[in-house]
């Protein structure tokens, strides 16, 4: 991956504004948004990468604290660096929901109170997704890198997974980016034909290449 180079100045965040049913009945509404994550939701952040750690199978190379990820998370503006955009959710209308649907049966959270976001409100943390910067040579535009992507599995299969690409293709598209990609792991089918639906690429013949560790810090020692 090239160097990423200084991108334009911060557009506003997405504020999608469509809503809709998925049923033909009005019972059990779940409305959702999205919104920047701030400093305040390190510690729901924390757990959302947990969760994903355990799900991808590499909880062995999560070593993410909620102190080391306030230090790094939050040193510049929105969309110049690292971004989080939550999605939230809650039974109660939102002042501007971004989507509602109509499930045939209350959803049930078992972790309600862990990811408990504004309790007045009964606003509950479903999922997160973080981009940053980078930059393409052949197109000579930025674009936005994915580096997570994770709903809580009571969450899966409402298209909230789609929401949250969706909201960071925009912000690319509203700042003149050229692309937005990520990486999938290859067990993943579903994920995989979830893309592939989307008109996502899947690039087989490419492999990431990573140095990270004892291998890093050689190659840093090594440096002139």
């Amino acid at each position: 991956m090239a160097a990423a180079a200084p991108p334009p100045p911060p557009a506003p965040a997405p504020e999608p504004s469509i809503a809709f049913q998925e049923s033909s009945h009005r019972d059990n509404p779940l409305f959702s948004r999205i919104r920047l994550a701030t400093p305040a939701d390190v510690p729901h952040i924390h757990k959302l990468i947990h969760q994903m750690a355990v799900f991808e199978r590499l909880t062995d190379q999560c070593s993410a604290t909620e102190s080391s990820l306030s230090a790094t998370l939050f040193n510049s503006a929105p969309f110049t660096s690292f971004t989080i955009f939550l999605l939230e959710v809650s039974p109660k209308p939102f002042p501007a929901s971004d989507r509602i649907i109509y499930l045939d049966h209350p959803l049930i959270d078992p972790q309600r109170e862990t990811f408990i976001s504004d309790n007045v409100n009964d606003v509950s943390v479903a999922g997160f997704v973080l981009f940053f910067p980078n930059y393409s040579t052949f197109l000579a535009k930025p674009g936005f890198y994915i580096e997570d992507l994770f709903v809580r599995e009571c969450y899966r299969r409402k298209g909230f997974g789609r929401m949250l690409l969706s909201a960071v293709a925009k912000q690319a598209v509203q700042m003149g980016y050229g692309r937005v990609e990520w990486v999938v792991l290859d067990w993943n089918v579903n994920a995989i034909k979830f893309y592939e639906e989307m008109g996502a690429k899947v690039h087989d013949e490419w492999r990431i290449c990573r140095l990270t560790g004892p291998a890093l810090e050689k190659y840093g020692d090594d440096a002139i």
